[in-house]
């Protein structure tokens, strides 16, 4: 019972959160619901008319004059009636997808404000289900929502009084048989909303597990995991077939289990109608439009069923969706946040501690004084907190003790955007967007000209191949690169770098994809750039920081070592060790 009642509470709170976003729409709802009053008063007012008609042939004598104005304000009706409908599904379009680029973009900005410990800790196929294919059933079950729910609801408020004004016996009849209807659809709802929320969750898992394989395909053919990811993708791909069946069992419930229920009621109308014309109580016209009413007032029992089913799809997706919104954002700035301008490059860590987890330690009482245009290395084991170091200076994450200071000042005490812009970043893996060579270039600078551009490219050897493309700059490039070798798409991450020449430098072995002839090149361009400049590198091969002025040696989190290569090397240990290691015979 408490699951049921749990369930009940988060289907109750999401209901709250859509209605909230549907408030601001709240006058298109308002003409939409005048429209919906509008179709189901004139579809109700045809069968009196009709019956009219029938009225007109059965009795005495045909009379085709009066026969023929009832018809003729029939078609008047109907034809307004169509052109309502139109309106009102063009309103109730319009207010869903306006519903959902809300949402969608109330996502995506949370996304953005997130901090990186969500993204590295949730899988990214699931985080774009829910912002696409979540969306995308929401809208399906919303848009009939509105669509149905509204003249439903109308429709058999306006037939019990129309009925009520003709016979409230018969009337009486239709009303006891109603509850059937309402207790089929509640039983119902309850199963569906279950299974739609397991299909949401396993179409999101899918989803992911689509994203990596298609990401990582040359890994998978490499090691021959092709068995073994298509068997995964089947028990995935089964389970889904399976809570999707089971969702759609369910739901497909609701149209013959009402239908019957509508076919009783109908039954007794005609009945109990028969023999009230019999009885001289009812005459054969009010008896056809009664019937057209009971057939009209079961009617929308058939399609509110079938919205309730969809809306269980649609708040199963919606809580998915606000769960994603309703993520904690990173740390907000602070109110006195300062915008760091131009940096020295004067960087300190004070008894800096930060890990990842609570119970597992990473950095523990780290201290550290960097001046103002010092070449810093940093070299260790993996696992020895050098990432993580670059993670805490460019406050992607924040530190859990101590502090982070460029030029005296807590980084934590100045806006996120001034500091990474004051850092010029290049990291081993390569990012690039979808675009031409040259938006990709600008990213740092959009506002730079093509003499800057140009040269920021020749510094990195990235010029030559650039001209070779088919266009140039204006070569359009898929997300990640498309065809460019991976060496190519360093070299365009660090023209990036080039062009922007920040005060400060992080190269995260900036050099591991390119050449050793081109390496040489960008080393020497590197060295330009680094001029004046507090750089940090991460380095692997330690024959690319020899002329570095200090190299922290980390271990478990700790400098256990620091120095310049000649002083280290004298000390003979642990960056002696690593050194040799590397040139080892």
């Amino acid at each position: 019972m408490k699951k049921t009642g749990l369930k009940k509470d988060v289907q109750k709170d999401t209901l709250k959160k859509v209605l909230r976003y549907i408030k601001k729409y709240r006058s298109l709802m308002l003409i939409s619901i005048l429209l919906a009053v509008i179709i189901v008063a004139l579809t109700l007012y045809v069968p009196i008319l009709i019956g009219k008609a029938i009225d007109g042939i059965a009795y005495s004598q045909i009379q085709f004059d009066y026969i023929l104005k009832q018809l003729m304000i029939v078609a008047i009706i109907v034809s307004i009636t169509a052109i309502a409908q139109w309106f009102m599904n063009m309103i109730n379009n319009k207010v869903t997808y306006q519903v959902v680029r809300d949402m969608r973009d109330e996502a995506f900005k949370k996304i953005e404000i997130l901090p990186l410990k969500y993204i590295d800790t949730h899988s990214q196929g699931d985080i774009v289900s829910r912002v696409i294919a979540d969306v995308d059933q929401f809208a399906d079950g919303l848009l009939m929502g509105f669509t149905q729910l509204f003249t439903g609801v109308i429709t058999i408020l306006g037939t019990l009084l129309f009925m009520l004004t003709i016979n409230v016996s018969i009337t009486f009849v239709v009303v006891l048989v109603t509850p059937l209807s309402l207790f089929v659809a509640s039983f119902i709802a309850k199963k569906t909303y279950t299974m739609f929320k397991l299909q949401s969750e396993t179409r999101g898992e899918q989803t992911a597990f689509i994203d990596e394989m298609i990401g990582n395909e040359k890994v998978v053919k490499a090691y021959g995991h092709e068995e073994e990811a298509i068997k995964k993708f089947d028990e995935i791909n089964d389970r889904l077939a399976k809570y999707s069946l089971r969702a759609t069992f369910f739901s497909s419930l609701t149209n013959p289990t009402t239908r019957f229920v509508n076919s009783v009621v109908y039954a007794g109308v005609a009945i109990t109608g028969a023999f009230a014309v019999l009885n001289g109580k009812m005459t054969v016209g009010a008896w056809s439009c009664f019937l057209s009413y009971a057939n009209q007032y079961t009617k929308p029992f058939n399609e509110i069923s079938g919205v309730v089913t969809e809306l269980q799809n649609a708040l199963a997706c919606a809580a998915r969706i606000f769960e994603l919104i309703e993520e904690e954002a990173q740390a907000p700035e602070s109110p006195q946040a300062v915008t760091l301008e131009n940096a020295n490059g004067n960087v300190s860590c004070k008894n800096v501690s930060f890990s990842y987890v609570p119970e597992k330690k990473l950095i523990e009482n780290f201290n550290i004084q960097i001046k103002p245009g010092q070449k810093v290395a940093i070299v260790g084991p993996t696992g020895c907190g050098k990432t993580t170091l670059i993670n805490l200076l460019m406050r992607f994450y924040d530190v859990n003790q101590g502090s982070i200071q460029v030029d005296d000042k807590d980084i934590r005490e100045m806006t996120r955007r001034s500091l990474r812009l004051n850092y010029g970043m290049v990291l081993q893996e390569t990012w690039l967007k979808k675009g031409t060579i040259k938006e990709n270039i600008i990213m740092g600078k959009p506002d730079a000209t093509d003499e800057e551009i140009t040269a920021a490219a020749q510094a990195a050897h990235a010029h030559s191949f650039i001209k070779r493309l088919p266009k140039g700059y204006d070569t359009v490039i898929e997300e990640d690169g498309g065809m460019l070798s991976q060496g190519q798409k360093q070299l365009l991450c660090i023209t990036r770098v080039m062009l922007t020449e920040p005060p400060m430098l992080i190269l995260d072995e900036a050099t591991s994809s390119i050449d050793t002839r081109t390496e040489i090149k960008i080393q020497s361009a590197f060295n330009r750039l680094m001029e004046g400049k507090t750089s940090f590198i991460v380095a692997h091969r330690l024959s690319t920081i020899q002329n570095a002025d200090v190299i922290l040696v980390m271990k478990e989190g700790k400098i256990i070592e620091q120095g310049n290569h000649n002083e280290l090397l004298g000390k003979k240990g642990f960056y002696y060790q690593l050194y040799n290691s590397q040139f080892a015979v």
